[in-house]
């Protein structure tokens, strides 16, 4: 049996995947046009990992949820009105750029930093979210890399289901390739999970819930610490929309080897 998880759900806002994306020209780090006007919304891998906690602690009496966010203050407060109705949760902000320019390891060390700033934080009742990628900082490591920081050493990606056990065990189901799945048995906390999509769907809005969140959101913003991780060390060459290509034909009955063999040949071309 269990006390309870400290649940630590690690993401930030993003733009809507329906905008699209312009690198300004010339800017050194490289930014987004009009970024500041972008419609924004919480990481969609992150809102997965989000609610799987909120489950997770509903079913598990004793845990708590934290979300901890990177990003611009004033725009994280527009983001916190729409997440505040979902789940239950107490909000750890950083102010800093939200833009998929920033380096993943400086990023890692500020949510580590913070993380481990949280007082009364359990780590031996510790339970790392994030989403396995993201819409921002598609690198695919900063998760891990805030894992490492905080000592965490049983790392878990592309996560569709997590079940507690009665002996305290974790039971933890991950995605592989050919459409299957690692099932795997961790002793127990302190534990890394990188969430796909999971099984839940998005939770209703709850005006209860968003009023008893926002009470101690507002407080937890205008304590929110500079946090300036820009890749000043890096240099940037180049920063551009891809090129848009499509030549279309119909065949019928082409073999899957014919197949493969024009679509190497087109790439290399």
């Amino acid at each position: 049996m269990t006390d309870g998880y400290h649940i630590i759900v690690c993401g930030s806002l993003v733009p809507d995947p329906l905008q699209t994306l312009e690198p300004v020209p010339g800017s050194t780090p490289p930014a987004l046009k009009n970024e500041a006007m972008l419609p924004a919304v919480l990481d969609p891998w992150a809102a997965h990992s989000l609610f799987e906690a909120a489950r997770l602690a509903r079913e598990t009496p004793g845990s708590k949820v934290w979300l901890v966010s990177l990003g611009p203050k004033s725009r994280l407060q527009q983001l916190m009105m729409q997440v505040a109705q979902k789940v239950p949760f107490e909000l750890v902000a950083l102010d800093g750029p939200a833009s998929g320019f920033a380096d993943a390891a400086e990023v890692a060390a500020a949510l580590a930093g913070a993380i481990a700033a949280i007082p009364g934080l359990d780590r031996s009742r510790l339970l790392l979210f994030g989403g396995c990628a993201s819409a921002s900082r598609d690198a695919g490591a900063t998760l891990q890399m805030v894992a490492e920081e905080l000592g965490i050493h049983d790392q878990f990606l592309a996560v569709d289901e997590l079940k507690p056990a009665a002996d305290g065990s974790l039971r933890v189901l991950e995605r592989i390739e050919g459409g299957r799945y690692l099932a795997s048995v961790c002793d127990g906390p302190p534990l890394c999970v990188g969430w796909s999509t999971g099984s839940l769907p998005e939770p209703p809005n709850s005006p209860q819930i968003g009023m008893q969140n926002m009470r101690a959101i507002m407080p937890a913003l205008q304590r929110a610490k500079p946090a300036p991780v820009g890749s000043q060390d890096l240099a940037w060459l180049d920063a551009r929309v891809p090129d848009q290509r499509r030549d279309t034909r119909i065949v019928k009955d082409a073999s899957t080897d014919a197949i493969a063999a024009e679509i190497v040949a087109w790439i290399r071309s």
